[in-house]
């Protein structure tokens, strides 16, 4: 956790004026008990009025002396603990966002969110109780017994031995309920991952009828929290009990023993008071102590959660942020796959991509076809180096894309991903992820292109419609259009289409293919499509199975050669529309 004080370092004002404060309060606190042991022995044993007023007065700017201290106090605690927990989160996202696919598919999105809000709110309330009470409770609890000792050195043995006993019993009940913790932040991990995957696929999950199933999943889900809930329950449940057995039996040894001595004149019904009253400000500071440890635990193991991200480093780095010279004669390939293989898990021995080599040239259409799993998706993902490949080299425009800036690299190509991703805002802001500084025309020229304008156009606010969380107010073939004209706006060099078509109809998709064909001409397109008619007038055609290139060439040349490629076509079209 110490990794983390740096970020503490803006708010070190509050941090160590805070605890001050929280001090005045406790030695005032701690002078409350002799005063009311003075009233009582002083003012309403002889009957005098005046010093009861008096000294009335005193615990009342006592009082308001602490309250000024706490609300100073619980301000820097709050500015600070809040300081630090977005400082923390800004970090975790900006850290989170130089991950590479690989990382992201190992953490898994709801683990992600779960440690930048939870784990960091648990830091956060750490924060604020480290400022507020790690000073406070041991001093109180020293001082308390400081304090009876000095009142009567013999009844203050009663509470010097308590104290340790309810430590004691403090201890053993935390370090075995301390555990549980720590699996009950892993149990949230899963309800999140439940949840999203539930509401995510709500869609699914009723067409297929599985409510039942997937309320059964989420109810085992948070069953296994519950469990875990219930066990720090029950061990925390013998907290108070035990304590305040104590304590109480502590009182009652203070009061019998106590009286002895109020009659032997070694003490006052006021010292009797005074001491009850320290006691249960000892066992009040020693609750609060083991909450702190409980506090601190939970937050330790959010700190090690939240290192994890921080520690990864991603599996894709840029080697420099400079934008390099590069020259381009026409003949060189815009994109070149030397030997290239790649495996999404080193250990399985797996490979999802095994040694593909090919060129493909500036202003190319090029096609990549196969099967479920055949690697389609993956050397779509290579190009912009969402992963990097295990063996091999990817070129553009003669240099290894490792050369590259992530920025100088990435703004040649344009990307329209499999599931279209919409983000809350208007059209117009959407289309402006392809280029910020686009213009109404070339806005207009790129719906026109990914056959999104007729329908954009029938909007009653037109461009500055509004698009709801993940563009669920528009359907599934308007999304993927829109996501298409989104890629079009920056005018890439290279338009990568992930399968990105398949909620059009034969027609749009035959009507966006032309209009990329035509609009387009120096723009190196590459599809990727389980459609063979999407892919069948490329310039040339890759195809894939099980990672493997089984060919390379035109759909007439495959035809003849690639019994794969044939065997998709026929299963889609008639042998006469070969």
């Amino acid at each position: 956790m110490f990794r983390f004080l740096p970020y503490l370092k803006k708010y070190r004002i509050y941090v160590i004026l805070g605890p001050i404060f929280k001090l005045i309060e406790a030695v005032f606190e701690l002078i409350v008990p002799i005063v009311t042991s003075l009233i009582i022995d002083k003012g309403v044993r002889q009957g005098d009025l005046t010093y009861v007023w008096h000294m009335g007065a005193v615990l009342i700017g006592l009082s308001a002396v602490g309250l000024g201290s706490t609300l100073i106090c619980q301000k820097f605690a709050s500015i600070a603990s809040l300081g630090f927990g977005t400082a923390v989160r800004n970090q975790m996202y900006e850290k989170i966002n130089t991950f590479s696919h690989a990382e992201i598919d190992r953490f898994g999105t709801p683990s992600l969110i779960t440690r930048i809000t939870n784990d960091v709110n648990q830091l956060q309330q750490a924060v604020a109780l480290l400022i507020r009470l790690v000073v406070r409770a041991p001093f109180l609890a020293i001082g308390a017994v400081i304090a009876a000792m000095l009142i009567d050195w013999k009844l203050g043995l009663i509470l010097l031995v308590t104290t340790p006993v309810i430590a004691l019993i403090l201890y053993m009940v935390m370090s075995r309920s301390i555990p549980f913790y720590k699996k009950a932040q892993k149990k949230l991990d899963r309800i999140s991952l439940v949840s999203r995957e539930g509401l995510s696929g709500v869609r699914v999950i009723r067409a297929f009828s599985k409510q039942k199933e997937e309320q059964e999943r989420f109810e085992q889900a948070a069953s296994e929290q519950t469990k875990t809930a219930i066990g720090v329950g029950k061990l925390t449940a013998l907290l108070n009990p035990l304590t305040y057995a104590v304590m109480n039996l502590a009182v009652v040894a203070i009061l019998w023993f106590g009286g002895y001595r109020v009659d032997n004149g070694g003490v006052s019904q006021g010292n009797i008071i005074a001491l009850v009253n320290y006691m249960t400000q000892t066992l009040l500071a020693l609750i609060v102590v083991a909450n702190l440890v409980v506090t601190f635990t939970k937050a330790a193991a959010s700190a090690s959660r939240i290192n994890e991200v921080l520690d990864t480093q991603p599996a894709v780095t840029e080697q420099t942020t400079q934008k390099i010279e590069v020259k381009t004669d026409g003949k060189t390939p815009k994109i070149l796959f030397d030997h290239v293989s790649f495996a999404y898990d080193m250990q399985a021995h797996q490979s999802a991509l095994h040694d593909l080599s090919a060129a493909i040239y500036p202003g190319e259409t090029v096609g990549i076809i196969g099967g479920t799993g055949s690697g389609k998706s993956t050397v779509a993902a290579l190009i912009p180096r969402f992963y990097d490949p295990t063996q091999g080299t990817i070129y553009m425009d003669g240099i290894d894309i490792k050369q590259y800036s992530f920025e100088q690299l990435r703004e040649q190509i344009g990307v329209v991903p499999q599931r279209a991703v919409l983000f809350t805002g208007t059209i117009e802001s959407n289309l402006k992820w392809g280029n910020e500084h686009a213009t109404k025309e070339q806005m207009e020229q790129a719906l026109r292109i990914a056959q999104a304008e007729e329908f954009v156009s029938k909007l009653p606010k037109g461009l500055q419609t509004e698009v709801s969380q993940g563009g669920a107010n528009f359907s599934g073939g308007q999304r993927q259009r829109l996501t298409i004209a989104r890629a079009l706006v920056g005018q890439p060099k290279i338009l990568i289409l992930d399968d990105s078509a398949s909620a059009l109809d034969y027609a749009t998709d035959a009507k966006l293919r032309m209009a990329i064909a035509k609009e387009t001409e120096n723009m190196t397109v590459i599809i990727v499509s389980q459609r063979a008619n999407s892919i069948r007038n490329a310039d040339k055609i890759i195809v894939l199975d099980q990672g493997h290139v089984m060919g390379i060439g035109t759909h007439q040349e495959l035809i003849n050669t690639c019994p794969i490629y044939k065997e998709i076509c026929l299963s889609q079209m008639r042998e006469d529309e070969l």
